[in-house]
């Protein structure tokens, strides 16, 4: 399957983004595929320089009316990576430690970062991230985060949403949003986001019956987004827990916050 050629879109990413700007037939057609067996051939890729080439191109794709897809290791099964428009490919560039608190056992890092490269800058301070998922050594923390994956110590240590804190992402719109661990009353979240909020937790309310009746009571679901995590009725409610798992498709995440584990032994 051939995407159509869309030569401003071409130009437009030149300009305005720092990075590499693929619309090469070969380049194409290395982004077609991932680890499952699905091919499509997207419109063009971007391998952002830094965090602010990443949304540019998010910017210059909204413009354009260009649909995106988020890209780290290609490593889904399930060709969650694959599109027919423009690829953001974080995995060579976005893949910072952004801030370290190990009395707290926390950690803020851009989406494109390896597990193995996180756990190997988190050794020496006696601490890893415990999601230990079988492609460990290309899976990046972005797409773990997207797929709310698990691996073989879930049931010890839970699976992505138990262990992500909280996401910061830019929403289709262009806006930047905090998302994280908030007040049922809202009363701690910033002027600026409350309306979504409140919109959020009133999607929440609403289901909320639903949920109880239908969402199946497992360890783990990819099946639909974590209307769950929206139930006023929790003590705790984290908006970044609607993120995870959602595949991508809600908002472009800019630095996710994990929670940590002691290695022991």
């Amino acid at each position: 399957m051939s995407a159509s050629l869309n030569p401003g879109l071409e130009r437009r990413l030149k300009t305005h983004v720092a990075g590499e700007v693929l619309f090469g037939p070969f380049d194409r057609g290395r982004y077609a595929t991932d680890a499952s067996h699905y091919q499509i051939m997207p419109a063009g890729v971007v391998v952002p320089a830094d965090m602010g080439g990443a949304v540019a191109a998010l910017a210059v794709a909204r413009q354009e009316g260009v649909p995106v897809t988020a890209r780290g290791g290609g490593t889904s099964q399930c060709g969650q990576t694959v599109n027919s428009g423009l690829i953001i490919d974080g995995s060579k560039n976005l893949n910072r430690v952004l801030s370290l608190d190990v009395a707290q056992q926390r950690v803020r890092v851009e989406p494109g970062i390896v597990l193995d490269d996180l756990n190997r800058q988190l050794k020496p301070h006696g601490l890893w991230f415990p999601v230990d998922v079988s492609t460990s050594s290309r899976a990046t923390i972005g797409g773990m985060a997207a797929n709310n994956s698990c691996g073989g110590r879930s049931l010890r240590y839970g699976t992505m949403r138990a262990n992500v804190l909280s996401i910061d992402a830019v929403l289709a719109g262009g806006e930047a949003m905090h998302f994280g661990e908030v007040a049922p009353d809202l009363s701690d979240v910033a002027a600026r986001e409350r309306p979504l909020a409140q919109k959020l937790l009133a999607i929440g309310a609403r289901e909320a019956g639903e949920v109880d009746a239908r969402f199946p009571k497992v360890q783990r679901r990819v099946g639909g987004y974590n209307l769950d995590a929206l139930d006023p009725r929790r003590n705790r409610i984290n908006l970044a827990h609607l993120l995870v798992g959602s595949e991508g498709t809600l908002a472009y995440s800019t630095a996710i916050e994990l929670q940590l584990s002691p290695v022991l032994g």
